[in-house]
């Protein structure tokens, strides 16, 4: 079995310019797919949605609920096609190279990007299964859809979804750092894996190096960058090579709404009952209600260990790409939303209760698509947002794209590509324009860095 054991859609990615740039699909073997049906979820006690790649044939999907929300959804779309640019730009530039999407688009964008999704949702659809669909979809990027500032969120995930589909690369997520691997090596570079970097070599003020678990000391010759998190990059240095206004920052960062994944090896794949037979996705999920939804960050917020009536995402890559598995086997995994830190024992107590967690996730997934029984599970592994943590000390605190995506995290309050130490520059989910697989913070992070160094992203890609 092949399987990723954090990401597996990498659709922001479909649009950066980094993937044509670095060739990585002409030249390193990268392949996309992109499933259709894009994602089923079941809306309260069974009634569904499913989203397909055809717009029309998702409205017509819709329309089953509402017409006015089908027409709704097909004016959400089109918005968003038009005014696609000015995020994009936003996105893929170092903060302070593109305008905000808020300085150049019209008046109905503005008041757009300062509602929370739900405020958007409730105000462009009627029907609650709809309400519910628009609202699942919001949540992907685990930042709680009732918050001011997540307006964006209702329109570019349906979008992002609705034009590349639950985007997977071939043979598992793995297929993308490996493509970027072997661009590196081609290029000169040497990869040292399974060495831990522990320390940062400081000379006069300046970055020159790193240390490593291995006990070598590595040497740069021009820069030093960096995608360890920020909460453990600021342990590498003295604090007063930092600086109060960055250490403040790292201080005050936090975390949001954690992950809870299940993994299973599978002699099927879940299969939902739906009124022309069953549908097999790639992507499906669970959205019991608005109210539901409405609670994932709040009860993050709080520390509670809600397992009634859970809120899923469900990612079967086998279904599309036979690749990851024995033939008629399947890979899954189950995705809850919780807190990392329990209000009764901290994250601590995670190892007393993720079975018990992982239990009511599966047993919400069978209400929908009862094939998945005991008898065709082969084996599990079961992760909670301090075994996350655990694995990759990037996952901090549970998170996988950084930490939280609030007003006080993101834009100009991300954390930069050069940091306080001259020499040193950081990448990755702590940087704008944030986690996800999208390429951005890496791009960004090259053109500051290049730029530095006397040339440019455009003239070191022209001979990629």
């Amino acid at each position: 079995f092949l399987h990723d054991s954090c990401s597996t859609a990498h659709n922001l990615i479909q649009a950066s310019p980094a993937v044509k740039e670095l060739r990585l699909e002409e030249d390193y073997g990268l392949e996309y797919i992109r499933p259709d049906p894009v994602v089923h979820v079941v809306v309260g006690d069974g009634e569904s949605v499913t989203q397909w790649r055809d717009l029309e044939r998702t409205c017509e999907e819709l329309a089953r609920f509402s017409a006015r929300d089908a027409d709704a959804y097909r004016r959400l779309i089109a918005d968003y096609d038009a005014a696609k640019g000015a995020f994009g730009a936003y996105r893929n530039n170092p903060v302070g190279r593109a305008p905000r999407p808020d300085e150049v688009l019209e008046g109905r964008w503005r008041r757009r990007l300062a509602m929370s999704a739900w405020d958007v949702v409730r105000a462009e659809f009627e029907h609650p299964t709809v309400r519910a669909f628009m609202l699942w979809m919001s949540l992907m990027t685990v930042q709680p859809p009732e918050r001011p500032g997540t307006g964006i969120l209702a329109y570019s995930l349906a979008y992002g979804r609705q034009q590349h589909s639950w985007t997977l690369p071939r043979g598992g997520s793995a297929a993308l750092p490996l493509a970027l691997a072997r661009l590196i090596e081609e290029h000169g570079g040497t990869i040292l894996t399974g060495t831990r970097v522990t320390g940062l070599v400081v000379e006069d003020g300046r970055c020159v190096g790193v240390e490593a678990d291995d006990g070598e000391t590595y040497r740069a010759r021009r820069a030093v960058l960096s995608t360890v998190h920020v909460k453990h990059l600021a342990e590498m240095a003295p604090p007063e090579l930092w600086g109060d206004e960055f250490l403040y920052g790292v201080e005050r960062w936090r975390e949001g709404v954690s992950l809870f994944p299940t993994h299973l090896a599978t002699t099927e794949a879940p299969a939902f009952p739906v009124d022309s037979g069953t549908v097999t996705p790639v992507a499906s999920g669970t959205a019991p209600s608005v109210d539901r939804l409405l609670r994932v960050g709040s009860d993050a917020e709080r520390g509670v260990l809600a397992l009634d009536d859970p809120v899923l995402l469900v990612v079967c890559a086998t279904v599309a790409d036979a690749t990851r598995a024995p033939e008629g086997r399947h890979a899954l995994k189950v995705i809850g939303f919780q807190p990392y830190a329990l209000a009764e024992g901290g994250p601590e107590r995670w190892d007393d209760v993720k079975e018990e967690a992982a239990r009511a996730n599966l047993e919400q997934l069978r209400r929908f698509a009862p094939n998945l029984t005991d008898d065709t599970i082969l084996a599990q592994v079961i992760k909670s947002p301090l075994d996350l943590e655990r694995m990759n000390a990037h996952n901090w605190h549970g998170t996988c794209h950084g930490g939280d995506m609030g007003p006080s995290q993101s834009g100009a309050l991300r954390f930069g590509p050069r940091t306080p130490i001259e020499g040193l520059y950081q990448t990755g989910g702590t940087t704008h324009p944030g986690g996800s697989v999208s390429a951005a913070p890496g791009r960004n992070t090259a053109i500051v860095l290049l730029e530095d160094l006397g040339t440019s992203l455009e003239v070191v890609t022209a001979g990629a």
